[in-house]
């Protein structure tokens, strides 16, 4: 399944890309934990011979860690990715608001005089502080993709369709088949 909200409010927390290769995750770990394979060892619940033969490249030896360890490498990575940064940029989103564009299906519930197809739409809109306080805390709460679309359609339809209130009241907008969705600090 995939978590375009999600990923996308991750992206704009970041100023740098997370690293991209598990040999890269790794020299990271090492990083943070001041070169000691014994603590990056305690940290993925292996032997420090283990990550030993991760981080050396010699022909011939099990130089690779297994899909679950590469998991658990990204999580840990991922997790202490930029702390600092990302608390800054998230209070700063929280009390600015952001702006979304997205391009996804837009659908409605209307009048009998209008069309309420879903469709194709790219929409871009500042989304005030206290969506984006709502976004977060959906995110914290782990609420699921559907959660998050039925947030942001709101929000949209709000700009969008109703022109921030002042036409077409009552009109209920959807936010589905998400193709890209992407934040922005204001």
């Amino acid at each position: 399944m995939v978590r375009a909200v999600g990923d996308g409010l991750e992206r704009l927390l970041y100023t740098r890309p997370v690293p991209a290769t598990t040999a890269d995750r790794l020299k990271a770990l090492l990083r943070w934990e001041r070169g000691s394979t014994r603590r990056v060892a305690v940290l993925l619940g292996v032997s420090q011979r283990t990550v030993q033969r991760w981080v050396t490249r010699k022909p011939g030896s099990q130089g690779r860690p297994s899909p679950r360890h590469e998991q658990k490498i990204a999580e840990l990575v991922q997790a202490r990715w930029q702390p600092l940064i990302r608390a800054r940029r998230r209070a700063a989103a929280e009390e600015g608001g952001v702006v979304v564009h997205t391009r996804a299906r837009f659908g409605f519930e209307a009048g009998l005089a209008s069309s309420d197809d879903p469709r194709m739409r790219r929409v871009t809109g500042r989304l005030n502080p206290t969506v984006t306080q709502q976004i977060f805390a959906a995110l914290d709460a782990g609420a699921s993709e559907e959660q998050h679309e039925l947030i942001i359609g709101r929000a949209l339809g709000h700009l969008y369709f109703r022109d921030a209130g002042r036409r077409a009241h009552g009109l209920h907008v959807t936010l589905q088949d998400v193709d890209f969705i992407e934040f922005a600090l204001q």
